[in-house]
């Protein structure tokens, strides 16, 4: 403990002045160079949350559903009945995916479905939501490919389905892609394992992998901007290994069982040095560890390169003394490292020694969220393109001649292009939970094999309505993640989300934060979704290219009580009557037609009213519920012609319907106002889907009949089916090779 440390030492990791300050005064020392590190990466916007917790604090969290809160674990934690609950989280991989986009990605996913299974889950379900650059780039396209490849082979390895994603393609992303994974595991309720500590002399162990010099500061290099240098930290990216993940799963999951455990917690984000201070904390407890007891890959390393590599694959375990040996059985079984490192004190420090020197002695409080870490309230300022978008007008976008030009470019814009060259790449059907592989449905549906019931589950976040007004722009990506549950037969339980946005000291940035948690809040309410975790990305952005769209994503879980009535997006029969559920308006703001067709850029977020939004939403729970409809199917990105044709082209049907002369053609077939549902409906129950809807009170009108494979519109012919499939198809591939 003998290096002497300055503020210029401090501000090469990441610390500011007042920082240093703080930490000398908790220490009541001046830190050697080990303990600045340890606090520089707990005090990391990607540990601390330092910038942000006091806005996260003002989401709701309160359930009747709830068994676990957001801050408490690992993830959150949900009763799905029969005395199972699902543990789901959604993180961010994204400066990691952006120097190094296969390993970048694929630790992403590793790191995810750890979280899951230290609370003793197994993964049944993966998600994501990618972000990425102008795909006519060769760099997006090296990314695109690179990310998509790394999901997919540790996916398909570590042995859980990936069943629902979202991809979008924006200039903003060009630099800083954004990577988010999601994971969901069912565990018997009572059955956890918590990310504590306590109980003086208990054992604390190190399981999995070996520690090497992957990852080191990876949790700084996640709190800075990305510049030219950037690459020169590849070293921040961490490696993964999918099979080790798979052994660490099963053994992880049968030590839980012999009931031996008094805690677990995943090596994540700065490795031994997060999981020993937030298991300390969270038992009020201290530890001792021996840094040269830990099973290292290279020789002599450092006592801060032990303490931050992000290693994948390692877990911290802290065992009943007297029972380390049905632990040790289990990890030798599996053959994987299982040694102890150190022992549980009365605290409250932890004390890191390294041949017998004391190398380290820090309080475990101070380190994390929610303790003594710094919390700060940034300038907010209104952006300043927000007087362009005020500025627009409908009338000024004058309409095309041409619709059927028109709706071939919107189905062959890789926005809403068919994403199956992403999905193909991921194993849907191993563990053969998946719902929805021959049935389409807006939300993933996932089984609980020895019931009727499934899991409901869907990421969503339209980053073009954010940027437009991130609070309404928020609580649409909340209200369409419930929406698509909605329409597939669910009830929304809870959310999990990623918040991704730029530096949170520019003052623009920041107000776009703190406006999108409060559209979280807002809908979050009204569906009665409470949050129970996620992840805060700042720092997307370059030093030269701006920051990434505002981009907080959604994913939530809901829950179907009988399979069996799930409702899928897909035409069923020819004759079909097709109805649109919710009122169609005169709005093209921010549509995909607008932004992408005639490039513009700037025009306020689409028509969207939250009360509207969850009385539409109510009305078709009912008529699934009733069984009065053969297909169920939001309106989002392209608007109602994408509705229709992507409910069309599963069974090789089509659609004759007519537009409204009271609303201009191009808003009625491309607007994306929201609140509006598409569904098929047998004229034998034509009759009490209509009194069912009209006892729920929201608007409804019939559009037309499902079609033998034809596209009619005011009786002109569109089209063929299979020529809009052909571009629907054969988009993104064609972009990317």
């Amino acid at each position: 403990m003998k290096e002497v440390t300055t503020v210029e030492t401090a501000e090469k990791l990441g610390l500011i002045p007042e920082e240093y300050h703080k930490i000398i005064e908790i220490l009541g020392r001046v830190p050697n160079f080990t303990e600045l590190s340890i606090f520089s990466v707990m005090w990391s916007e990607h540990c601390s949350y330092k910038n942000s917790i006091i806005w996260l604090k003002k989401l709701p969290k309160e359930g009747s559903k709830i068994l676990a809160k957001a801050g408490e674990e690992n993830a959150g934690l949900v009763d799905i009945g029969d005395g199972l609950a699902c543990a789901f989280k959604i993180e961010s991989h994204n400066h990691p995916s952006a120097i190094e986009p296969y390993q970048g990605a694929a630790t992403g996913v590793g790191g995810i479905h750890r979280d899951i299974f230290t609370m003793g889950a197994r993964p049944v379900a993966a998600l994501n939501s990618l972000r990425f650059g102008n795909i006519d780039l060769a760099k997006t396209k090296w990314i695109t490919k690179g990310v998509v490849k790394g999901i997919g082979d540790y996916g398909n390895a570590f042995g859980v389905p990936t069943v629902a994603g979202e991809v979008y393609f924006d200039d903003s992303y060009n630099i800083n892609p954004l990577v988010n994974a999601m994971s969901a595991g069912i565990v018997k309720i009572g059955k956890t394992v918590s990310a504590t500590s306590y109980g003086a002399g208990n054992p604390v162990y190190i399981v999995g992998s070996s520690t090497g010099k992957d990852g080191i500061h990876g949790a700084t290099f996640a709190s800075g901007d990305i510049d030219e240098n950037s690459a020169a930290k590849l070293p921040s990216v961490q490696v993964g290994d999918p099979f080790q993940e798979k052994l660490l799963l099963e053994a992880t999951l049968e030590a839980i069982e012999t009931g031996a455990m008094i805690g677990m917690q995943d090596m994540g984000a700065a490795g031994i040095t997060c999981s020993t201070s937030e298991m300390s904390a969270k038992g009020e407890s201290g530890m001792k560890i021996w840094l040269d007891k830990v099973p290292t890959r290279q020789p002599n390393m450092k006592p801060f390169e032990i303490l931050l590599s992000e290693s994948q694959e390692r877990m911290l375990v802290v065992v009943k003394k007297g029972r380390e040996k049905e632990i040790e059985k289990i990890f030798d079984k599996w053959d994987l490292h299982c040694a102890i490192i150190g022992e549980v004190t009365d605290g409250p420090n932890i004390e890191f020694y390294l041949d017998g020197e004391l190398v380290a002695n820090v309080p475990a409080e101070p380190l994390v969220l929610g303790g003594g870490a710094p919390v700060y309230v940034r300038e907010t300022k209104e952006p300043a393109y927000f007087s362009e978008i005020n500025k627009y007008n409908i009338e000024n976008t004058k309409q095309p001649d041409d619709l059927k030009k028109v709706a071939m470019f919107l189905t062959g814009e890789p926005n809403i292009a068919s994403k199956r060259w992403v999905y193909e790449q991921y194993d849907r059907m191993v563990q053969t939970n998946n719902a929805t592989s021959n049935m389409p449905c807006d939300a993933a549906l996932v089984r609980i094999k020895g019931t009727d019931r499934a899991l409901a589950l869907k990421v969503d976040c339209n980053p073009y309505y954010v940027f437009a007004d991130p609070h309404i722009g928020t609580a649409i990506a909340v209200s369409e993640a419930a929406r698509n549950i909605v329409c597939s037969g669910g009830t929304p339980l809870a959310i999990t989300n990623n918040l991704n946005f730029g530096n949170p000291y520019n003052p623009e940035v920041y107000y776009t934060f703190t406006e999108a948690v409060l559209g979280m809040k807002e809908a979050c309410l009204k569906f009665d979704t409470p949050v129970t975790g996620g992840n805060v990305s700042f720092y997307n952005q370059s030093a030269d290219g701006g920051a990434v769209m505002p981009t907080p994503t959604i994913g939530m879980l809901g829950l179907v009580a009988d399979i069996n009535k799930a409702s899928g997006l897909a035409f069923q029969n020819e004759g079909d009557q097709i109805f649109l559920i919710g009122e169609c308006r005169n709005d093209i703001s921010s549509s995909q037609y607008l932004i992408k067709y005639h490039k513009t850029k700037y025009s306020p977020a689409p028509y969207f009213n939250l009360d509207e939004e969850y009385n539409v939403q109510q009305a078709v729970k009912a008529i699934i519920e009733k069984g009065l409809v053969n297909s169920t199917h939001d309106v989002s990105d392209g608007g109602l012609f994408i509705n229709l044709l992507e409910s069309a082209m599963p069974n090789k049907l089509g659609f004759d319907i007519k537009t409204d002369s009271k609303i201009r053609k191009d808003a009625f077939l491309f607007g994306e106002g929201q609140s509006r549902i598409v569904a098929s409906v047998s004229a034998e129950i034509v009759d009490a889907f209509k009194e069912l809807i009209t006892e729920k009170g929201v608007g409804f009108s019939l559009l037309g009949i499902v079609t033998n494979g034809s596209l009619i519109i005011d009786g002109e012919d569109f089209g063929s089916l299979a020529a809009f499939d052909a571009i629907y198809e054969g988009a993104l591939p064609e972009k990317l090779n």
